[in-house]
This record gives structure tokens, C-alpha cells and sequence, in this order.
């Protein structure tokens, strides 16, 4: 049956699948067992950062590496000794090894240490009257993460940028996780710097393909310039809230194999 309205479809699996039961098989499950933002804020990261391939590993890898943080990865990151991290020493999902993980958690400490959200990680690279502030947001993030000493050169690969033309997907997903106001609670919207209207699509091969089907993404690389592309259309249908069709297009690629 051919679809006559697409806005009105999409809108039906927003919501269908933007409900409290989607977040139990998803990896947004991990920053949902926490109360205290910061440990949100990185359990979330993590979670995300882990985001590729089967989500039953995701969930399972990502809440390996908070029982071995104790479950308080705030605390951990901010307070761990040298024996702490050694328990982190066989740690490994896909090609995330130790080396990975203990940057990260040096990062987390140096920021955390005098900030009290991740959020200005991201949104003091913002400037004024910027025309896609998450571009601007994600660039000075990836620059910012790296500014350490002694940065393993493996570890690069973990963190995306529009600069080097990547989607960012796991990164577009975890600012999808904080920013956006969620009326039922899979989204958290802890985040009020950056607008839900100025998200991006988290975009993947799966994203990707459904979108193109649908007429809405015409670029044939799935790269940043597509990301934006897409966004574009989706922004026509809900200027306010684009993202939220980010369930509709991951539920048909990824869950119902459209």
C-alpha cells in the first residue's frame, strides 16, 4: 500500500516507539538507571560511544564497565586509584581496549574537576548566532577532548567530527539523549544550552537507507553533508523537533527491516 502522507506515517512511529518501553532493549537504558546528572552524563557517553553493531552486546559491555566503575562512574572518574584502574585493564569492546578507556576516564576527571555538567564540553565552543550550533559544538568537543597530554593516537578513532566529514552518529545520539525535551521520558533534556530544534539526525547506514527510500536524503554518501541534508527535511515536517523522528527512522531500518 503505497504511503500517501509521509509526515503523518513517520509521526505514527515517533509515536509507537517514542515510549517508556522502548528504552529497556535500547543502549539509552544504561544513563536510565542513574539519578545523579553527572553520572547520567557519562554513563550516557559511554553507552553511546559504544552504540555500534548488536544493541544486546551494547547494553551488556556498557553495563560491564559500570560494575566495574561501581556503578558511580561520577565518584569513580573523579576519585579512583591506581588499584581502581587496574580493574579496568581487561576491559575491551570491539576495537575500545584499556588504553581508550583510561584516556576517557582522564578526560572525565580533568573536566570534571572544575565543571560541574558535560555540557559545557560541548556548548562553549558555540558562538553567537550560529547556523548549526551542534556542528560548532561537536568540532570544538573533539578538540577539546584530545587537548591532554600524552593523547594515544588509537584512541582518536573513538571520538567523531564534522571536520573529518563523519556523521558523528553516536555523538548526534547522546546530545539527542540530553538536549531533547521527551514528554515520555526516553530522552532526557537535561541539557537547556542548545535547542532540540538545532539537533541533528544521528545518522547511520540503516538511517540512511530508510531515508532514501523515502525521498528524503538524495546525497549518496552517508557522511556529515548527508546528515545535514536530512536534518534540512526533517526540520520542514518539525521545525522544533526534528529529532524526534529519529525513532521512526531507526525503528524502520533497524527493528522492522523496512
Amino acid at each position: 500500500m503505497p504511503i500517501i502522507n509521509l509526515e503523518e506515517f513517520l509521526q505514527k512511529k515517533v509515536d509507537e516507539y517514542d515510549q517508556p518501553s522502548f528504552i529497556a532493549a535500547d543502549p539509552v537504558c544504561i544513563p536510565h538507571r542513574f539519578t545523579k546528572r553527572q553520572d547520567i552524563e557519562i554513563a550516557g557517553f559511554f553507552a553511546a560511544i559504544f552504540a555500534w553493531g548488536n544493541r544486546t552486546t551494547i547494553i551488556n559491555k556498557s553495563t560491564e564497565l559500570m560494575k566495574l566503575m561501581d556503578d558511580a562512574p561520577y565518584d569513580f572518574c573523579l576519585h579512583h586509584s591506581d588499584n581502581d584502574l587496574k580493574k579496568l585493564l581487561s576491559f575491551k569492546h570491539r576495537t575500545f581496549n584499556p588504553t581508550d578507556l583510561l584516556y576517557f576516564i582522564s578526560f572525565f576527571k580533568h573536566h570534571y574537576s572544575s565543571n560541574q555538567s558535560l555540557e559545557t564540553a560541548f556548548t562553549k565552543w558555540i558562538s553567537n548566532n550560529a547556523d548549526e550550533p551542534v556542528e560548532e559544538a561537536l568540532n570544538g568537543f573533539y578538540q577539546y577532548f584530545f587537548s591532554l597530554e600524552d593523547v594515544p593516537k588509537r584512541t582518536l578513532k573513538h571520538i567523531a567530527s564534522p571536520a573529518k566529514k563523519a556523521t558523528c552518529k553516536r555523538l548526534c545520539m547522546y546530545l539527542r539523549w540530553m538536549v531533547r525535551q521527551d514528554s515520555h521520558g526516553v530522552d532526557f533534556g537535561l541539557w537547556k544550552k542548545i535547542s532540540p530544534s538545532k539537533l541533528l539526525i544521528p545518522l547511520d547506514v540503516h538511517v540512511a537507507r530508510v531515508s532514501r527510500q523515502f525521498g528524503m536524503l538524495h546525497r549518496t554518501q552517508t557522511d556529515w553533508q548527508a546528515v545535514r541534508e536530512l536534518t534540512a527535511e526533517l526540520r520542514k515536517m518539525d521545525p522544533a523537533d526534528p529529532c524526534k523522528y529519529d525513532y521512526a527512522l531507526f525503528a524502520l531500518g533497524v527493528l522492522e527491516k523496512f
